[in-house]
């Protein structure tokens, strides 16, 4: 099994809360996660035992009488899939509120359960949430404890090299950055995405995901019977990842009220296939774009919805700015889950169109900014965004990176750096 980036957190939240939730999509690995700490939560603790909602006998039991439920459960417990009975909450916060033995439950949900009516405030100061997602570059890489995020904010970059070549496979093309990167953007990060042979088996699986989700999860938790709505709305979404969200446009291209549009995106959002980054503001004064950016958080459900093959994205002179960029943001959301520096990330832009993609804040307010570039060369012109951020805001401006598909680490005046997209995989990596 690989080893996850949030495995040691989740190890240290379950010493000391009595609530801990793993929150993320669906076949992310939750349930490979949160069993492999069976009998091995916690020093001397009982071995833990394993519930999942997804057994409709469970569900039953946890549904018709939730309060006699979990009192009738003895010793640490993991609840899979808790979304499907969130019934259980309050039975689980009375539970707490007599025995706060910390790891009592350890619960999944591939819905945000934070965002299920009541259930914030159920459970607010007895809970940890951690979020997983799919697989990163750097887990699939074998990789796995080094923070990316975080040595982009501050580390040394001087020290970061491209991955290495075996040297039967220097004169390989399959193995230059670009093949690379493509591999990785039709791939993405769910296992069984990764590990099918062809891009036929590939699509198989994404479309047998959607579905399952769709007559699932979108059915239990708003009991919509029209449901044919959903998946065009996500084809519209993945068209449009990487840019600005609009409501207004989103309802004529989809024609469907915008009070509709918005339930179904929140269902959506709610269950991880898509996400937005809020645009950062330090002055509410400037004169900056207030809307977030929508992403799909995965770029092979993203080249999947867009018809993109490792054989098309190479046949073309460039590869889609939409798609590499996707692919950044995913890798910036695993690798914040276990940020030292408890980053957060958002987008800046003006309305004079001065933009960068990215930023990665720390809690003292210092930022970095990132943009990224499909390309394999990178000049002058790609840091315009980050020199402006660079002059306005000199006193918090940590540096400036432009991700390219590039080998080397390039300085572009004083910290500005054009750094290979390799950083998420490489593992020569050094802080």
């Amino acid at each position: 099994m690989l080893t996850r980036h949030i495995a040691p957190l989740l190890q240290e939240a379950l010493s000391d809360t009595p609530v801990v939730v793993v929150n993320g999509a669906r076949q992310t690995g939750k349930s490979t996660l949160v069993q492999s700490l069976a009998g091995a939560t916690l020093p001397q603790a009982p071995s833990r035992q394993y519930l999942t909602l997804d057994d409709a006998v469970v569900q039953s039991a946890a549904k018709s009488d939730p309060a006699g439920f979990i009192n009738g459960l003895s010793g640490p417990v993991t609840l899979d899939e808790v979304q499907r009975a969130p019934e259980l909450f309050l039975a689980i916060k009375a539970a707490v509120d007599r025995n706060r033995q910390p790891g009592r439950f350890l619960l999944t949900g591939s819905a945000d359960v934070l965002l299920l009516p009541g259930i914030a405030d159920s459970l607010a100061g007895r809970v940890e949430v951690l979020s997983l997602w799919p697989l990163s570059s750097a887990e699939l890489a074998g990789s796995p404890t080094l923070n990316r995020a975080d040595c982009l904010f501050n580390g040394d970059l001087a020290t970061l090299a491209a991955p290495a070549e075996p040297a039967e496979l220097a004169g390989d093309a399959t193995q230059n950055p670009r093949n690379a990167l493509i591999e990785r953007l039709v791939a993405g990060g769910f296992a069984d995405a990764v590990t099918r042979s062809t891009a036929r088996r590939r699509a198989a699986w994404f479309d047998s995901y959607v579905q399952s989700i769709l007559q699932r999860d979108v059915r239990d938790l708003a009991h919509i019977e029209q449901l044919t709505e959903i998946p065009n709305l996500l084809q519209l979404l993945a068209a449009r990842s990487a840019s600005l969200l609009n409501f207004a446009e989103l309802s004529r291209s989809s024609g469907l009220p915008q009070s509709t549009l918005k339930r179904y995106f929140a269902l959506l959002e709610m269950l991880f296939l898509v996400v937005r980054v809020s645009p950062w503001e330090r002055n509410a004064g400037k004169r900056l774009v207030k809307a977030p950016k929508v992403f799909l958080p995965d770029s092979g459900l993203l080249c999947h919805l867009m018809g993109d093959t490792a054989a098309s994205l190479a046949d073309k002179a460039g590869l889609p700015g939409a798609a590499v960029e996707t692919f950044v943001l995913a890798e910036l959301l695993k690798h914040i889950a276990f940020s030292a520096q408890h980053l957060t990330l958002w987008h800046y832009r003006t309305q004079n169109h001065i933009e960068v993609d990215f930023i990665l804040e720390n809690r003292l307010g210092q930022i970095t900014g990132i943009e990224v570039k499909a390309s394999s060369t990178v000049d002058s012109k790609d840091f315009k965004g980050l020199r402006h951020l660079q002059t306005t805001e000199p006193a918090i401006f940590q540096r400036g990176i432009v991700l390219y598909a590039g080998r080397d680490v390039v300085p572009f005046g004083e910290n500005l750096w054009a750094v290979p997209l390799g950083v998420w995989w490489s593992e020569r990596l050094q802080t």
